[in-house]
């Protein structure tokens, strides 16, 4: 006794110490802890964060978790100390049941970066559960003449804990007739047997009582008790005895219902009744035992009445009775041994260690998404398992340990194509016919600032009429972002460029959410009439990304202008342009010429004359399209001396604007007629006739000098505008496909003026009218030249013509008109 008592005490002190003084270990990045049972809540179990290399500010930075793949949370970390603690009872025995060993698996997941630790914690049993029988009281029948050394077999104790806590011994109570003997089966099970000591006397004891105690081996030890009231009768001396002690078969745990295992004999060497042997099971076969097989009680087959799992219960030892028919009756005992065969009936399951967690679309491969592990309940072969993903995934898996993968990039991503990915993993074991399973993962694709703005046409084109109200919308671009969230917002900006010198965001500005560009002010075509803005689309993106685009704005002429009158001009003479003209004029004579321009182009710059009144509307007639104011009739001597008209000069736009000119003639009596003079007088050269022929001469001189000032000046044009609509080449003009460009020189002799025009121009500008005019009235040679620019101020030019000539002097007229 006092040996046993020692050796309980050096096992408690054993257990003890392994609570303070824990044992781990690291073995291929798995650590081990042992610890009892039943811990109070909040006991440590060791520093984890020790163990596994990790500083304290990690542990909650990296935010580190525990889980348990058996479900349940029975440890926790102090993020404080880094200590792994308990964090809920644990019962072994409502963990392990009775094996021998009991280790809850632990995974310990640390976040940025991705890790996964494997850590085991062994749970070692305490004392705390006694040794029970089944049956509190059991009775058995021995006949008197059983002879001296026959065995029991007697109810075995059982005790939830393991090991040397579990049941070691059984004592009997003191009696002369019976002993008790522990007979060892394998896997170290003990059963005890009452073995009859001497041979029994009904007479003298009829009865016996007797008290079973199984002791475990726990310190202090615990112990349960069974009675056993033993009735002695008095015939059937034999027992059934089997052919073997222990039989040992093997099923295979698909095996169906009512297939047979074996076939038990047992044999009784009485004869009649007390030789008729039936079998069962043991009394104290579990119920579960009983609800998978059955034996046959009259042919002792045991068959299958139940469908096997190999995975709930790989063996069983079932408990046999042969029990004969005497009176009493005599049994006899055999344990059967069923060994379940493992088949490939569990597919394999994949489990999720972490989440999978979104990545960016530039991310490099080999970035970690998600951590896995896969597991079959089989055995062998058809336990072990191996991973696929489909092909041209843009994913692999990265092996780590025990069954576990992380699931890894394998390449470059884009947002773009592909946001989300449903990553399918096949999970195939090794059995025949192999088993497999599925299961798919969600990954995310985050966007990063890779997709410039682009701009629906790469240039933009615009027509705005002059004269439009300020601040209204001109036109409205617009790009777009292959990019999400701040990445596709995009903003609208013009970029600084000159317009004649000045900033193109004086003349126009730009909404920059929506991209409208709107006018500063009006515009005047025959100011400007065409300018480009550079526009510029940014996003938000940190880098931000832009891209350019150009629009080109034409303005469209309006018809704002009002012909303006150059000949005759009435400026320095008051409201009243005077001319003379000899009373013997005839039909048709040649009275003055009436020249005027329109700043505006096209149609708008179309010039018509009419004459509005006259004091005499029968003498005289204007040319509706040249201006040209004649006589209709031959002047009679009854027509007054002075004769006043109002000329209407209108252009063709829409509304149509017009001006007028009141010319005054002054009918003289003997004032010759030069032009009859040259027509009757051709043969006498006289000082005028030579005279005109000069500046006949001078004409088409000036005519040539004009002409290459036109030039120069196209050329001068074109380099100072990389884009302008002037172009001396064809292919010098990119911007514009069908350029025109006309020089004309006309002489006309017509009437008492003569006159030569230069007419130049092109399809996106006014053509310029030259005119060099001269009357063989004037006595005077001078020659004026008036440039031509669509931004002349008519008045001023009428100034200059009145100031340097007289009425019947050479004139020079800029006209403008439409090509």
């Amino acid at each position: 006794m006092t040996k046993t008592i020692g050796y309980g005490d050096w096992r408690w002190r054993a257990v003890w110490w392994n609570y303070f003084f824990l044992l781990w270990s690291t073995i291929e990045g798995q650590t081990r802890y042992s610890i009892p049972e039943e811990l109070k809540q909040g006991s440590v179990v060791g520093n984890l964060a020790k163990d596994l290399g990790l500083s304290l500010s990690e542990i909650y930075d990296r935010k580190l978790r525990v889980a348990s793949e058996a479900g349940e949370q029975y440890f926790s970390v102090d993020a404080g100390k880094g200590e792994l603690v308990v964090n809920d009872r644990i019962d072994r025995e409502a963990l392990c049941g009775q094996s021998s060993s009991c280790v809850l698996t632990l995974q310990v997941v640390i976040d940025k970066p991705l890790q996964l630790y494997r850590v085991e914690v062994e749970i070692q049993d305490i004392n705390d559960n006694s040794p029970t029988f089944a049956s509190p009281e059991k009775t058995l029948q021995i006949a008197e003449s059983t002879a001296a050394g026959i065995r029991f077999p007697l109810e075995t104790a059982q005790d939830q804990d393991v090991g040397m806590n579990s049941v070691n011994s059984y004592t009997l109570s003191k009696d002369d007739f019976f002993s008790l003997k522990i007979k060892d089966l394998s896997g170290g099970r003990k059963v005890p047997e009452l073995v009859l000591s001497k041979s029994l006397d009904r007479e003298k004891n009829p009865t016996h009582q007797l008290t079973l105690t199984a002791v475990d081996g726990g310190n202090p030890a615990k112990s349960g008790t069974s009675q056993i009231t033993i009735n002695v009768l008095d015939i059937n001396d034999n027992i059934p005895i089997f052919e073997k002690n222990i039989y040992k078969t093997s099923i295979s745990e698909n095996s169906v219902e009512s297939t047979p295992i074996l076939t038990l004999t047992a044999k009784d060497a009485d004869e009649g009744l007390n030789g008729e042997v039936e079998y069962s099971f043991g009394s104290q076969t579990p119920d579960m035992i009983r609800s998978v097989f059955d034996i046959d009680s009259f042919t002792g087959e045991m068959r299958l009445i139940r469908n096997l799992d190999f995975e709930i219960n790989a063996n069983y030892e079932i408990d046999i009775s042969a029990t004969d028919k005497g009176t009493p009756r005599m049994e006899g005992h055999c344990i059967v041994h069923v060994e379940v065969l493992d088949v490939n009936d569990n597919p394999p399951n994949i489990l999720l260690t972490s989440q999978p967690s979104s990545i960016p679309e530039n991310a490099p491969s080999g970035t970690v998404v998600a951590l896995i592990s896969a597991r079959d309940t089989d055995s062998g072969d058809n336990g072990k398992v191996t991973l696929q993903l489909p092909k041209g995934s843009p994913f692999k898996l990265k092996p780590s340990f025990s069954d576990n993968y992380a699931l890894v990039t394998d390449g470059a991503l884009d947002r773009e194509k592909f946001s989300n990915y449903n990553v399918e993993i096949t999970a195939t074991d090794l059995g025949s016919p192999s088993l497999s399973s599925k299961k798919t993962i969600n990954v995310t694709v985050t966007d990063v600032n890779d997709n410039p703005p682009k701009f629906t046409q790469p240039t933009y084109t615009v027509y705005l009429k002059e004269n439009g109200v300020p601040g209204s919308i001109l036109y409205s671009v617009s790009a777009s972002d292959l990019d999400s969230g701040e990445n596709a917002k995009i903003s609208y900006s013009i970029l600084d460029s000159k317009v004649q010198d000045v900033s193109v965001s004086s003349y126009v500005y730009i909404n920059s959410d929506n991209g409208s560009i709107y006018s500063m002010h009006s515009f005047d075509y025959e100011k400007l009439k065409v300018f480009q803005i550079q526009v510029q689309a940014k996003d938000q993106g940190s880098p931000s990304l832009s891209s350019n685009t150009t629009v080109h704005v034409f303005i469209l002429d309006q018809n704002d202008n009002a012909p303006a009158v150059i000949y005759p001009s009435s400026a320095a003479l008051g409201s009243l342009s005077h001319q003379r003209m000899p009373r013997s004029a005839k039909a048709g004579h040649l009275v003055t010429k009436v020249t005027a321009v329109d700043a505006d182009s096209g149609h708008n710059a179309w010039i018509s004359y009419r004459l509005a009144e006259a004091t005499d509307a029968s003498l005289f007639a204007v040319n509706l399209y040249t201006g040209e104011v004649r006589t209709k009739r031959a002047v009679s001597e009854q027509d007054d001396s002075s004769q006043r008209l109002i000329i209407e000069i209108k252009d063709d736009g829409e509304p149509v604007q017009s001006s007028t000119v009141t010319v005054s003639i002054l009918l003289e009596d003997g004032l010759h007629e030069p032009i009859l003079d040259l027509r009757h007088k051709v043969s006498e050269p006289s000082k005028k006739t030579g005279r005109i022929t000069l500046y006949l001469i001078l004409s088409l001189a000036s005519v040539s000098v004009l002409s290459l000032v036109t030039f120069l000046i196209l050329a001068v044009k074109c380099i100072r505008n990389s884009r302008s609509s002037c172009c001396v080449r064809r292919s010098d003009c990119d911007d514009y496909k069908n350029p025109n460009r006309n020089l004309q020189i006309q002489l006309n002799t017509d009437g008492p003026i003569k006159y030569v025009e230069v007419l130049g121009g092109d399809m996106l500008s006014q053509s310029q009218s030259f005119r060099s005019c001269m009357s063989p009235m004037s006595e005077y040679s001078d020659l004026t030249l008036i440039k031509p620019s669509s931004t002349t101020d008519f008045k001023e030019v009428i100034s200059v013509l009145d100031a340097s000539l007289p009425d019947s002097t050479w004139t020079f007229e800029s006209q403008q008109v439409s090509t």
